[in-house]
């Protein structure tokens, strides 16, 4: 059996002085962010298409649309977290966790919508503050609570 191989990213720290080296991000931890992140992006496509459909080829409502879509796209998108972005076996327990984190980040998405709707502010701010505060909650959430 070979010795395993440092990474480039270990061969890269191990180059420099150690006060700098301990002071990067982990690199697993970056490429977790990465892939949660192209993780979210396919588990939407998923969602567009599947409500998209709905509504255009069957003339299923807006909302029973999305609520299928929701589902499946919440199905697609553990199975991806939990297969790729955070490498864990998918169960039962991690299932009930991940889609507790997905209900939270819609009541916190909703809140911002309420918020920014409130305070008067464009769609589009409210948007952005959404994807500046959503993802980075549910991914931390997930790291250490869902897939623990």
């Amino acid at each position: 059996m070979r010795p395993a191989q440092p990474s480039s990213a270990d061969t890269f720290a191990a180059g420099l002085p150690r006060a700098i080296a301990r002071r990067l991000p982990d690199p697993m931890a970056i490429v977790r962010v990465l892939r949660f992140g192209v993780s979210g992006v396919a588990a939407t496509g998923v969602h567009v298409a599947i409500a998209t459909t709905l509504i255009n080829g069957f003339s299923t409502t807006q909302v029973t649309a999305n609520g299928v879509a929701f589902v499946c796209a919440n199905v697609c998108s553990y199975l991806l977290n939990a297969l790729w972005s955070f490498s864990a076996k998918p169960g039962g327990a991690n299932f009930l966790r991940f889609y507790c984190v997905s209900l939270f980040g819609l009541a916190l998405t909703l809140s911002i919508s309420w918020l920014a709707q409130t305070v008067g502010l464009s769609y589009w701010a409210g948007l952005l503050c959404i994807l500046a505060v959503v993802p980075p909650i549910t991914f931390v959430l997930h790291r250490f609570w869902t897939f623990r």
